[in-house]
């Protein structure tokens, strides 16, 4: 790259980066924020929360890396118009296509970085936050120790934790086990602690009694003891066959499935329209680029306003975005829409590189500017 093409590129993935790092921290807050009860009612610490509210973070750099790219581009080329760089570039002869590559090699750098996250990162990813999440609701001991509740496990097994300290402490504790047809087991406890280790999960507790009622008998009997573990092995959550959604299969497992995947016998619609939308996830950041210098890079004047550059492109690019969506969704059931996306893709492509081959500003319609005439009157009629 000459110096020229380099500051531009440089200039753009700089602002890509800062914008992508921006929108992705925004939608994963409240994205997490869904998820809060691992830490108020799971009790899990917040590495745990931040790793599997975090798994989903590939997923969004997917979708908005298209979006970040387009404002950046966006934003360089404003700049470069508004302090007539464009207009010397194009006095020097430069010709357009000279503009169009630095922006262009930036859509290719973002269009690998979608098909990577696409085929591979994302739905690793996915798979992840299912089975982590899965297993930290799902196992009991991490729902036995939340204090001031009784929790039932298969109905005849009930543990109250009076409270827990930091340091994982259990304070109060009365486990009451009627598993056992023939005899009745309730326990009662200063203190313990769950252990794990080589032989299982136990929960140890301190200072306590056992009271046991025989049946047939009237009278129970109580124990009591300084230390005593009670086996929870058998209720924590051992590894589980999972069934992955269409959206955390691979990409090579939409293009080849197995015969015997039970989801693709049952869904072989949702794998089609998955597919088609991972094959077209990588053009939308080189669509978004053309359209751009398409709308942006045509040399103008300062006293010429972009504004309606800048909204006719934000319209298009929304319009493409609107259309793949609902290409997608409606492609489940009627396959032929499917195509719709990449016909809108590849159609905007063609018009970009045709507008950019004029090397001149897009012409708004009169009646355009009429109702912008219109609007800026009425708004200043308005104010003054």
């Amino acid at each position: 790259m000459g110096s020229l093409t380099w500051y531009v590129f440089r200039t753009t993935m700089v602002a890509f980066l800062i914008t992508l790092i921006s929108l992705t921290v925004v939608i994963w807050f409240t994205q997490a924020m869904r998820d809060f009860d691992l830490i108020t009612s799971q009790r899990q610490t917040l590495f745990v929360f931040v790793g599997i509210t975090g798994l989903i973070i590939p997923l969004l750099i997917m979708m908005l890396a298209p979006i970040a790219l387009v404002l950046s581009a966006a934003h360089v080329l404003n700049k470069l118009g508004s302090d007539s760089e464009i207009i010397v570039m194009n006095a020097a002869g430069i010709s357009p296509w000279r503009l169009l590559f630095p922006f262009l090699a930036s859509g290719v750098v973002v269009s690998i970085l979608v098909v990577g996250i696409a085929a591979y990162v994302s739905p690793v990813s996915l798979r992840g936050l299912r089975d982590w999440a899965a297993q930290v609701r799902a196992d009991i001991l991490t729902n036995i120790v939340q204090p001031g509740r009784f929790t039932t496990v298969s109905g005849d097994l009930t543990f109250h934790i009076a409270d827990r300290r930091p340091d994982g402490l259990l304070i109060g504790i009365f486990v009451d086990d009627g598993r056992d047809p023939k005899e009745h087991s309730t326990y009662l406890a200063q203190q313990g602690e769950i252990v794990k280790n080589e032989h299982g999960s136990f929960l140890v507790m301190e200072n306590g009694s056992i009271q046991r009622t025989t049946a047939g008998e009237r009278d129970p009997r109580i124990i009591t003891f300084d230390r005593y573990a009670f086996d929870l092995s058998k209720f924590s959550t051992g590894p589980q066959n999972s069934v992955y959604t269409v959206r955390e299969k691979f990409l090579w497992e939409l293009l080849w499935p197995r015969p015997d995947d039970a989801l693709y016998v049952a869904q072989p619609d949702q794998y089609r329209s998955e597919l088609s939308d991972r094959l077209a996830a990588p053009l939308y950041p080189l669509t978004f680029i053309i359209l751009a210098c398409a709308f942006l890079g045509p040399p103008q004047t300062t006293r010429q306003s972009r504004t309606l550059a800048m909204f006719g492109m934000i319209g298009v690019v929304a319009a493409l975005r609107l259309i793949g969506f609902v290409s997608v969704v409606v492609g489940v059931r009627v396959p032929g829409v499917l195509s719709i996306q990449f016909i809108a893709l590849f159609g905007c492509m063609a018009a970009g590189i045709w507008q950019i081959s004029r090397g001149r500003a897009i012409e708004h319609a009169n009646f355009v500017s009429t109702i912008a005439t219109a609007i800026g009157e009425r708004i200043a009629r308005a104010t003054t």
